[in-house]
This record gives structure tokens, sequence and C-alpha cells, in this order.
């Protein structure tokens, strides 16, 4: 059984082969390892080059050593690194040594990142910041991951918690405390208007949570079209790669097939699907269902018409946001003007322009947005329970005053169950500082 008070490691760096591998340590035994492998300590936070050694003196690798006592790491504990040679013989029998010691073994996932949370080094939000960041594959992903667990967010949400337990303080005080000279009278209008304005204030900012998914799992942009309009020729073409079947046979596609593009810094879901008709063929019946099913959850849709035989489908949805784009370029003379754009797969007349619309298209969706926003649905979540929760005290303006506060506490606890941070004494605090209680 995990132990809290285990000292734990595990290999923080890529998979080996490599040229350097990083094996991370952390807890009560991290000097004492230090000393049993290495001979001794090194100096706080200073890198030092020492031999690593098996307790019977064998050396396993020449590397270098750092120790970052508690509590100034990443963990809160005594934490350690050893930077080795990244090869599977050298980490085995490291790992062989480490794992004798009593007290000491591998780190569960997300093991180290839970102890700094319970230390409090680092809350929730920028704890899913961290590994958002590790897992981003483009600019925007990285941007948004920096600025979560960088503590931006978490910024805001304190900021707003600080304001309700503000309000919650004062009509405390103001019911608790009613001759007290140190507790300001008839609180009641300041308490509210502000609270009005935190309202709308989350209410904008959880507007923006769908920018926020969207950066951070990607924009869905979906190939739609009758049969043979060039769908899946369009997204090989796109995705530089044969992912989707080519025939002249109208219905070969009978799935959704999804590629990953980065556009512009964005990630960009692209979806090829079955080609919409009337279909008699159950498995195709099936695909024109899952085509439909995609179309009503993207963010944009490529209509693909041939303009050599130009086809709508009748079952589309209009109000879709769409971009109109004319396909087999090359087997036509002159095109309608009714196209947004006119491309060939067989000849790539047009996808640059494509794929420069597309980023376009994304770039406006977040312009002047900034990247302290809501990325995912657990933040999501917890934002609408803590509106709805502020709502209740805002507008339940005949509700007895403690019935109204318990509607704040509640708000401030949804508000805490983003970031880890619920209160606990907060509220005691702000009255005994701020109005000079029991003096």
């Amino acid at each position: 059984m995990a132990l809290l008070n285990d000292t734990i490691y595990a290999l923080s760096s890529g998979a080996p082969p490599a040229g350097v591998s990083v094996v991370r340590i952390s807890g009560p035994l991290t000097r004492d390892i230090l000393i049993r492998l290495a001979g001794s300590a090194p100096a706080a936070r200073t890198a030092s080059y020492r031999t690593i050694r098996t307790r019977n003196n064998q050396p396993i690798d020449n590397g270098l050593v750092l120790f970052f006592p508690a509590p100034y790491s990443f963990t809160g504990e005594d934490v350690a690194e050893l930077q080795v040679h990244g090869s599977k013989a050298v980490l085995a029998a490291l790992f062989s040594e480490l794992g004798d010691i009593p007290g000491v073994r591998m780190a569960n996932e997300g093991e180290f990142s839970r102890r700094a949370f319970e230390n409090g080094k680092l809350d929730l939000v920028e704890i899913e910041g961290l590994a958002d960041l590790i897992g981003a594959e483009t600019e925007m992903q990285r941007r948004l991951a920096v600025e979560q667990s960088a503590g931006g967010v978490s910024a805001i949400y304190d900021s707003w918690a600080e304001r309700l337990t503000r309000a919650r303080a004062l009509i405390e005080a103001e019911l608790d405390f009613p001759d007290e000279d140190d507790v300001p009278g008839s609180v009641s209008d300041m308490v509210w208007t502000d609270m009005t304005r935190l309202r709308d204030d989350i209410g904008l900012h959880l507007k923006a949570s769908s920018a926020g998914e969207i950066i951070r799992d990607g924009f869905k942009v979906v190939i739609a079209g009758a049969p043979n309009a060039g769908k899946s020729s369009l997204l090989n073409a796109l995705a530089r790669r044969d992912v989707a079947i080519v025939t002249d046979i109208a219905g070969t596609t009978r799935d959704v097939l999804q590629v990953d593009l980065d556009i512009d810094g964005y990630l960009v879901k692209l979806y090829d699907t079955a080609g919409l008709r009337q279909a008699d063929d159950r498995v195709e019946m099936e695909g024109v269902r899952r085509a439909h099913v995609a179309l009503r959850d993207a963010d944009l849709a490529l209509l693909l018409v041939d303009m050599s035989n130009p086809t709508i489908p009748g079952d589309l949805e209009q109000t879709l946001p769409h971009v109109t784009v004319g396909t087999k370029k090359d087997l036509v003379e002159t095109g309608s003007d009714r196209y947004d754009l006119k491309i060939s797969t067989l000849t790539g007349d047009g996808l640059s322009e494509l794929r420069q619309l597309i980023g376009r298209v994304v770039a406006e969706r977040f312009s002047g947005l900034s990247l302290a926003i809501p990325s995912r649905q657990r933040h999501k979540d917890s934002l609408t329970k803590c509106l709805a929760a502020l709502d209740a005290a805002i507008l339940e303006i005949d509700a007895d005053l403690e019935l109204r506060t318990e509607h704040l506490r509640l708000a401030a606890e949804y508000l805490g169950r983003i970031t880890g941070r619920v209160d606990v004494e907060q509220l005691l605090d702000v009255i005994f500082s701020e109005f000079c209680i029991g003096k």
C-alpha cells in the first residue's frame, strides 16, 4: 500500500535509450539516499558531479546530482535529481539499488504532483496546466498551459474567493455583532453591489470556457458533401498522407475518419465523413447518420461540391458555420462564383489558400481573447454552479440574510473546488483582523 511518508523515485525524463536520463527522488529519506549512493548530499540547488555507487561500492554510473531541501522544492519535501546516462542498463541498476532501501518505492502516476498539491506548492489548476504543458503539441496549447501552470487563472479565482469571503464577513459581522463600534452598519448595499459585479465577471469568464476547450482539445472541422465530392482526397491532401481510401465508387467512406493538423499554432481536428445521400445499405446508412452527428458538433464545416457535377445534399443544415469549397478544379474550365474557394487535390491548386482560410476562421474565433480562461469541463461545471449560487444570493432579496449568506458560502465552495482551496478558516480570519472583535 502506498504511504504518504514513503520516499518515492521515478524516471522524470523520456524513455531510454537517451543521452541523459533524469531520476527524481522525493521524501524524508532523500538525504540518506544521496549519502548512500553519492557519498554525501551536495550543497542545496548546486549541481555536483559524482560517481553513483551500489551499497557494495560498485560504480553504477557517473553523473550530476542535485539536492533541493524542503520546503524549497517541487513537492515541498526533500527532493533530489540524478542526471545519469540514459541507458536501460544504468536505469535498471539504479532502480534496483533504490528499490532495496526500506521505505523507498517507485512513485505512482502523478504522485510527485500530488505531493506538491498536498504541500501547498501548486493548486489543482496549476497542476492541470503543468500536465497540459507536458502534452502540448501546438503553440496555442503551450500558451494556454503556461497561463494555467504559472498561476494566472488561479490568481483570478483567488481574488473572486476573497471578495466572496469579505462579503460574508461583513454580513456575518452585522448579524452577530451589531453593537460593535468597529463593525460598519448597513453594509448590505455595498455587499450586493459588489456581488452583482462579481456575478458579471464570472459570467463573462464562463463564456470563454468554450474557447479554452477548443484550444486544448482542438477546433473541429468536418468535411461534408455528396458522395464523390472529393472529401477523402482532401483529407489525405491536408494530412499529407493516405488516411482515407479513395475510389470512384460512391459511398466508399462508411465511418468518420479524423486527423490532427497544426494550423497557425492551433490544433485543428479534421474529420472526413460519409457522403450525404439517401442510402439503402445499412452500413452506409450508419455512416450517413454519424456524418450528421459530426456536423452537429462541428466548429466549422467544409461543404465540398464537385464542380464537374455540382450537387448539394438537401438534408444539410444550412445554418451551420460553413465554407463552400468547389472541388476538381482541374476538370472544369470555369466555375460558379457561389464557391468561397476552388481547389484541386490532384494538382494541389487552392490547398494552401484553404489552410489559410481555416487558420483565419480559427484566429478570428480567439481574436482579442485572454488566455486566462477555463480549459476543462471540470472548471466549467464548478463555475456554473458558483454562478447559480451567486445568482440565488443576489436575487432572493426577500429571503433571510442568513440564507443569502449560505448561498455565498456555496458559491465560494464551488470556486474553491476548482483550485482545491476550499474555505476553512478564512472567514474567521477576516472577521477578527478587520473588525477587532473581542478586543
